[in-house]
């Protein structure tokens, strides 16, 4: 390794730290590489690590072994890729923050003569749009709110239709498909709307007052759909008195570590007033980096589709890359953008509100499950199991074969990452690899969770870390299947006995131990979720052959097509000659009569 750092080259780039067992352990971007990476170390009068380097880093370099680096053109592309491989591939000594979700907006179209509120997630196209947000959460609540309490038209479809309908009749809409309200009354009416978005009291109080009429008239489950709405509202905001008077648009970022996690706040002011807030935690804190945290939130929230970017960031901490970060982030949006950290002034309160609810949230906070701590201390895993998916596939006899991602976060289950896989390798083996790879192949979007859980025995486990192995991705996993007497898996009822797959050998753990029924709690949710797609196709492909049948087609055919084409799909789209090929001139014939 020593010759690699001392003919680095000086260019900008990425840099990449492995242990003896190939396992990626650090990711580093560098302006100059060469000027970057010499300084982690000291050459005389040995070669060994510079002691002036963090306890993490230092930890981190005595285990390295291997550097390898990436030459890229600037410092920005250096930023971005270095973000990217972090997220992708999980680092052992880097910092990963899960929130990396896209905020909605509400939107304004004021283009045509009767404008409606809408929700979106990007930049949307048009010269008088206009955003108000983001709303992590209460958006959608927020929107239907305005369609609650003002006559707006309330679907696309409305002005279409070219006549008055059931919401004109119940007083909800004002009818301009049929001119019963001009432009210019209809846009005071969008622009009260428009102030309740940011003042909601008048938007809440008409609310609680229909809800208590609908609670009168014992309409309660309408009531109650009301006070959900009000709630959802309501909770947008942190409460703040600090208001700038300049009408200003800030977005503030605020991070904290503790003791087992840390939290990061994000509050969004928008013409000078708290409009809504965010929170939410993150682990790996005994690796906490405050430099990285932020640089990583800050480049993971702002992507090239986020709407109405605003001009001035500020973060409670000041970090080493924020000029970096602020430049990526102009570059990105083609527009000046600052990162401030305020120490006086309005400005200042603000960060420090920012500050102390994230003191607030972490103090709040219920302690980590006990359960997943003792799961991690009997699996020796590398972290507390906080998300975890799990993966089984399903078919009958090489039918319809499916497999199925379940996700667990933070002690409950995340149906929102549920995924489905439709699979096409024959034997369950080869199903598992396709399983495994296409989420591999997402890490990038999508990051690894701490854990894996595999149904099946030490073939999936060893599959699944020869993956994770060739990706570089760290990444816990373990395999349970049922025990095998005379090479059949023993399923007799009431005598069935799991075993776990670990890469530190077979763990036989009693029937009644808790560690075991989380782990099988997690692995009968996924088995539950892919042979229900399994059953749903298997119902649906059932009916193509019936169809096929009635064609006069055999099953041996069907079969035959089935085999070279895939799906049916791919058989309903085929030419003649490619389904001539497969079978005959007659059943090419009978085929392009469409499925």
């Amino acid at each position: 390794m020593k010759q690699v750092v001392q003919n680095l080259p000086s260019s900008a780039g990425v840099y990449q730290y492995f242990d003896e067992k190939g396992k990626l352990l650090y990711v580093g971007k560098a302006k100059n590489l060469k000027n970057r990476v010499k300084s982690y170390w000291r050459f005389s009068p040995e070669f060994k690590p510079n002691q002036t380097q963090s306890p993490r880093i230092l930890k981190m370099l005595h285990e390295a072994v291997n550097l390898e680096y990436i030459v890229v053109e600037t410092e920005d592309d250096a930023l971005i890729l270095e973000n990217s491989l972090i997220k992708q591939l999980k680092p052992k000594y880097n910092i990963l923050l899960r929130d990396d979700k896209t905020y909605p907006y509400i939107y304004l179209d004021e283009s045509v003569d009767f404008p409606r509120f809408e929700i979106t997630r990007k930049v949307i196209k048009g010269k008088n749009v206009t955003y108000y947000g983001p709303f992590p959460t209460g958006g959608r609540a927020l929107l239907d709110a305005l369609y609650e309490v003002y006559p707006l038209v309330q679907k696309k479809s409305c002005l279409r239709e070219g006549k008055a309908c059931l919401f004109y009749q119940i007083k909800k809409c004002l009818a301009p498909c049929e001119a019963k309200v001009s432009p210019e009354a209809y846009q005071d009416i969008i622009n009260q709307a428009k102030t309740s978005i940011v003042k909601r009291k008048h938007l809440i109080s008409t609310l609680k007052e229909k809800m208590t009429n609908l609670a009168l008239n014992e309409r309660y489950e309408e009531a109650a759909a009301m006070r959900d709405s009000v709630d959802a509202i309501s909770t947008l905001t942190i409460s703040s008195n600090i208001d700038l008077a300049n009408g200003l648009d800030l977005d503030i970022f605020a991070i904290e570590n503790g003791d087992d996690r840390g939290v990061i706040v994000k509050m969004f002011m928008r013409n000078g007033k708290i409009i809504s807030s965010t929170h939410n935690y993150f682990r790996h804190t005994h690796i906490f980096d405050e430099n990285e945290a932020y640089k990583q939130a800050l480049l993971e929230f702002y992507t090239i589709d986020t709407p109405n970017i605003v001009q001035q960031v500020l973060t409670a901490h000041a970090f080493e890359d924020n000029p970096q970060v602020a430049s990526t982030l102009s570059t990105r949006f083609s527009k000046k953008i600052e990162i401030l950290t305020p120490q006086r002034g309005p400005k200042a309160k603000l960060a420090s509100l920012a500050l102390q609810n994230c003191k607030e949230l972490l103090r709040k906070k219920v302690e980590v499950s006990i359960i997943e701590q003792k799961v991690a201390d009997l699996l020796s895993l590398s972290t507390i199991p906080y998300r975890v998916e799990t993966f089984d596939n399903s078919h009958m006899m090489g039918v319809a074969t499916v497999g199925g991602m379940v996700a667990w976060d933070e002690g409950s289950w995340d149906k929102s990452s549920y995924r489905r896989y439709e699979l096409h390798a024959r034997d369950e083996y080869g199903q598992m690899k396709e399983l495994l790879s296409r989420r591999i192949e997402k890490f990038k979007e999508n990051p690894a969770p701490d854990l894996w859980i595999l149904d099946g025995g030490q073939a999936n486990l060893n599959l699944a870390r020869t993956l994770l192995k060739e990706a570089n991705v760290n990444l816990d996993v373990i395999a349970i299947a049922k025990e095998k007497l005379d090479a059949k898996a023993h399923r007799a009822k009431g005598a069935a006995k799991d075993m776990l797959y670990t890469p530190n050998g077979l763990l036989e753990l009693k029937p009644n131990d808790k560690r075991l029924h989380w782990i099988q709690r997690q692995r009968d949710e996924a088995h539950r979720y892919a042979i229900t797609y399994h059953q749903n196709k298997k119902r649906k492909d059932d009916t193509q052959v019936s169809l096929l049948n009635k064609k006069g087609i055999g099953r041996a055919t069907v079969s035959k097509l089935i085999q070279y084409f895939g799906t049916f799909e791919a058989i309903e789209n085929a030419s003649y000659e490619e389904v001539e090929k497969v079978t005959n001139k007659k059943i090419a014939s009978l085929l392009q009569k469409k499925i």
